[in-house]
């Protein structure tokens, strides 16, 4: 009997190929032909799954996303049930720095596609701000609860918060990328901000 292929591990292969790539030589060099080869696949298949190098950059970076997310979700579940949200915001930060070599990679690939997407049509034709924005809203909603339940000041805008949060990190994280800064001096910053966040809360109860 011909051999049953796994399309989804298939199409992770080849973009498994193209982070590699982008890691080693920067996104700017890869080409479908490189990513087959680094594959170990013909050109003509990586073609079938991903019509262009626009596609295949953007799935790419979804698949990037989607893992990055799942360390996300690997930090809160070793973490106290139910998670406190001071314990649930450190968590993303620490998630959004790259201080290991895979979220390192996450890192380079997002900025470097970033980059190419504010000069290459076919690129800034994908929505690639789509998951920023999901991570902001995810942010934006436990805020919400978070002050609903008094744990953070009751004039608080969760999105207006949200969208702080993740500029912060993301600004840090390409600060630890380019070595600026290590991972350790970027992630005292954020706590600084997460602390007087709190801190807020706290006075707020102290004058009622």
């Amino acid at each position: 009997m011909p051999k049953t292929v796994d399309h989804e591990e298939r199409r992770a292969q080849i973009a498994d190929a193209l982070v590699l790539l982008a890691a080693r030589e920067g996104l700017h060099t890869v080409t479908m032909r490189a990513v087959a080869a680094e594959a170990g696949v013909s050109l003509r298949l990586v073609q079938y799954y991903f019509k262009s190098k626009g596609q295949l950059m953007q799935a790419t970076l979804q698949r990037l996303e989607r893992r990055s997310q799942e360390r996300w979700d690997n930090r809160l579940a070793r973490l106290q049930q139910p998670v406190d949200l001071r314990d649930y915001l450190e968590a993303f930060l620490a998630e959004a720095l790259p201080e290991d070599g895979e979220s390192r990679t996450f890192h380079l690939v997002w900025t470097s596609y970033a980059i190419l997407a504010m000069t290459d049509p076919e690129l800034s034709e994908q929505p690639f701000v789509e998951g920023p924005n999901r991570l902001e809203r995810q942010l934006a909603d436990a805020l919400k609860q978070g002050r609903a339940a008094g744990k953070l000041a009751a004039d608080l805008d969760p999105a207006y918060e949200a969208a702080r949060l993740l500029t912060l990190s993301h600004g840090l994280g390409t600060s630890v990328l380019v070595g600026q800064r290590s991972a350790e001096n970027a992630m005292s910053i954020m706590q600084q901000h997460l602390d007087e966040l709190f801190q807020r809360t706290r006075e707020e109860r102290a004058l009622s």
